[in-house]
C-alpha cells in the first residue's frame, strides 16, 4: 500500500519531503494533545512530538518548494483504542493553487489508489456538512439551540453536564453518533464545508463565511481524510491561535507555544494551496475489512499501569 501510495504522488509529480518529528512548538487545537518532554539535555524548554508535519511541510512551501507530500510517523497523547493509537503514520500533502472541489478530487483518487484491488470502485458520494444534518436529523447545525444538539445526540443529564455549552463538541457528537453510521460502508461519502467554528487552519468560504472550505472523507463510519483550501492570512492564523488557547483554559488544558517560525512564514507569504491529511493505517483497517486499528499494526501501544 505504501508503494502504490508514494507511486500515486510520483505520477502526478509531487515531491516527498522529511520534516522533524521533534519540536519546542505543539499544537494549539483543543482537541489534540500533544506528548511533552519536559526536560532535556538539548533545551531549557519542554520539547514537543508532532502531532503532523502540517507546520514545518507550509514552511517549505512559504520557502518556494512546489507541490509536496510526506509519509511520518506522527504522535497524539491519550488516543488509543480501536480507531486510534497514539503513535500512527500519517500521509500528508499540499497542492499549489487548488480549489476545494479539486483537492476532494486528488484526496479521493489517493484513497481508490491505496485501496486498489481491481474492482470497480464507486464515485464518492459528496454533501454539504448543513445538508446532511438536515437530512438525517433534520435540524440545522448553524442555528439548531444546544438542547436540540443534545436532544439529537440522546444525551443523559451526565453527558449533558460534561460538555456543557460547547457547541462544536455537541456537533462532534451528533456527528459521530448519529450521522456517520448512516454513511454508505461501499463507497465515500465527502463531507464539506464545515462551520466556520471548525475551520480549523482552513480559509472561510469566500461564497458563505459562515462556512469553512474544509471537507472530511469516510468510508462507512470511518474517517480517512480530513482536509482544506488553506488559510494563508498570518493575523487571521495569530487569532485562531489566540482562541485555542482560550479554549483550551476553559477546558483546563496547558497552553502550548506558538509555532513563531509558522506565522513568520505565513507573513513572508504562503502561496494559494490546500492540504489533506490522511491516515495510512485507517485505510488499511478498510483494506482488511476490520473494525480495530489493533489488527493491521504488528506492535500495538499497550497501557502500562
Amino acid at each position: 500500500m505504501l508503494q502504490r501510495v508514494r507511486h500515486y504522488f510520483e505520477a502526478a509529480g509531487v515531491l516527498e519531503v522529511d520534516t522533524p518529528a521533534l519540536s519546542p512548538y505543539a499544537a494549539s487545537d483543543p482537541q489534540i494533545e500533544s506528548f511533552e518532554i519536559p526536560q532535556s539535555l538539548l533545551s531549557s524548554r519542554a520539547l514537543y512530538l508532532h502531532t503532523s508535519p502540517e507546520f514545518c511541510m507550509k514552511r517549505l512551501l512559504a520557502a518556494g518548494y512546489p507541490d509536496i507530500f510526506s509519509i511520518s510517523r506522527v504522535f497524539r497523547d491519550g488516543e488509543s483504542g480501536t480507531r486510534h493509537q497514539p503513535e500512527f503514520s500519517l500521509i500528508e500533502w499540499y497542492r499549489l493553487n487548488t480549489s476545494l472541489g479539486e483537492i476532494i478530487s486528488d484526496a479521493a483518487g489517493l484513497i481508490h489508489a491505496a485501496l486498489a484491488n481491481g474492482a470497480a470502485v464507486p464515485e464518492p458520494h459528496c454533501i454539504e456538512y448543513v445538508d446532511c444534518f438536515r437530512q438525517t436529523l433534520d435540524i440545522d447545525p448553524l442555528t439548531a439551540s444546544i438542547d436540540g444538539l443534545a436532544n439529537a445526540a440522546d444525551a443523559d443529564s451526565d453527558l449533558r453536564r460534561s460538555i456543557g455549552e460547547n457547541r462544536d463538541d455537541w456537533l462532534d457528537l451528533v456527528l459521530a453518533t448519529r450521522i456517520a453510521p448512516t454513511f454508505a460502508k461501499d463507497r465515500l461519502t465527502v463531507l464539506r464545508h464545515y462551520p466556520a467554528s471548525q475551520a480549523a487552519l482552513a480559509r472561510l468560504c469566500p461564497a458563505d463565511p459562515a462556512l469553512a472550505d474544509r471537507f472530511e472523507i469516510f468510508m462507512g463510519d470511518t474517517e480517512l481524510a480530513n482536509g482544506y483550501v488553506e488559510l494563508t492570512d498570518a493575523a487571521e492564523q495569530l487569532r485562531r491561535l489566540r482562541a485555542d488557547d482560550a479554549d483550551r483554559r476553559r477546558r483546563g488544558r496547558r497552553q502550548r507555544p506558538h509555532d513563531e517560525k509558522l506565522l513568520a512564514a505565513l507573513q513572508s507569504g504562503l502561496p494559494e494551496c490546500a492540504g489533506v491529511a490522511v491516515g495510512f493505517e485507517r485505510l488499511q483497517m478498510i483494506y482488511d475489512n476490520t473494525d480495530d486499528i489493533r489488527n493491521v499494526i504488528s506492535f500495538s501501544f499497550e497501557v502500562v499501569e
